[in-house]
């Protein structure tokens, strides 16, 4: 089975219907996909800017992490499910456009990023957050993962649209 096949299987499911057709329900999803994707964003952009020595200079890196991680991964979770539910509402609607393959790449490229960041450069957070001097990598991870998160914000939000969409 094609994954073109696929999509267009689970685009009969009567529940993928009922999604896609709900006065209500599918603006609801959109909305809360949208606020649960802002609140994960900035949570992602105040950890960034901490890594690039932007912000919080005066919080040891391992408390800020210790803060916002537990609230990333929450609001990650919520903007997951909602944006999965809103690909199962119209998974033939975003087969054929190209932004919203680019939106997923760019989260593949962004979760990478945080599982490199975690299993290298962070295990040594212990030694940074004494001297308050962020290394070289950690600082790459913040930059990198600024402009990854920033194209999925984009591209999402691009993908509402019809532009280079192909059949």
């Amino acid at each position: 089975m094609s994954l073109r096949s696929w999509f267009e299987w689970v685009n009969e499911f009567p529940s993928s219907v009922a999604i896609r057709e709900s006065i209500y329900g599918y603006p609801y999803l959109l909305t809360f996909h949208a606020v649960s994707m802002a609140l994960f964003a900035g949570l992602i952009v105040m950890m960034d800017l901490r890594l690039l020595g932007i912000a919080y200079r005066r919080t040891a890196l391992s408390q800020v992490q210790k803060q916002l991680f537990p609230w990333q991964m929450f609001t990650m979770g919520l903007a997951s499910v909602s944006g999965f539910v809103l690909l199962y509402g119209q998974p033939t609607r975003y087969y054929g456009k190209v932004f919203f393959w680019l939106k997923m790449a760019l989260m593949v490229a962004a979760g990478v990023n945080a599982l490199v960041f975690h299993l290298t450069t962070y295990r040594t957070v212990a030694a940074w957050d004494s001297s308050q001097r962020v290394p070289l990598g950690a600082r790459l991870a913040g930059a990198l993962s600024l402009v990854l998160w920033a194209g999925v914000v984009v591209f999402g939000r691009i993908t509402a649209y019809n532009w280079m969409t192909f059949e």
